[in-house]
């Protein structure tokens, strides 16, 4: 049994980070190079979720996350030609950023939403290529 009295650690934020791999196909529209033909990707999604742990010492359980990646993104873009899931030019940088807004939308509705952040997104196009979105920049876009 977990003990009930506060443990220290509690008062830092952690920051859990799951990985998920997904193929997909994808062209670029108004782009001359090889991208702007029909290829593929196995891309690289890191979701990064952010907050203090709750009395067991969990931000959030890994199995909530991959749940959570699984319903949001894997089920609609795994093995699919995103061009025709989405409406605007696929490139890592549009691409990551809708991802975080509908993460992000999701996590909301979960019953541990007051408790942690999506804090950042990183959506990898290739081995040594990504685009990444972090929290603090959604947040200063909807101050502006």
């Amino acid at each position: 049994m977990v003990a009930q009295n506060p443990l220290r650690y509690r008062a830092l934020p952690v920051s859990v980070v799951k990985q998920f791999t997904f193929d997909a196909a994808h062209r670029l529209e108004a782009y001359e190079g090889k991208c702007a033909q029909l290829h593929g990707h196995t891309y690289r999604l890191e979701v990064e979720i952010k907050g203090h742990p709750d009395p067991r010492g969990l931000v959030i359980d890994f199995n909530e996350i991959k749940a959570l990646v699984e319903r949001v993104v894997l089920e609609r873009f795994d093995h699919r030609y995103l061009n025709d899931e989405v409406p605007f030019n696929t490139t890592a940088e549009n691409l990551v950023v809708f991802l975080y807004e509908e993460l992000a939308k999701a996590l909301r509705q979960t019953p541990r939403a007051t408790d942690v952040n999506l804090e950042r997104v990183r959506l990898w196009e290739t081995p040594t290529s990504y685009a990444e979105v972090q929290r603090e920049d959604i947040i200063r876009r909807e101050t502006e």
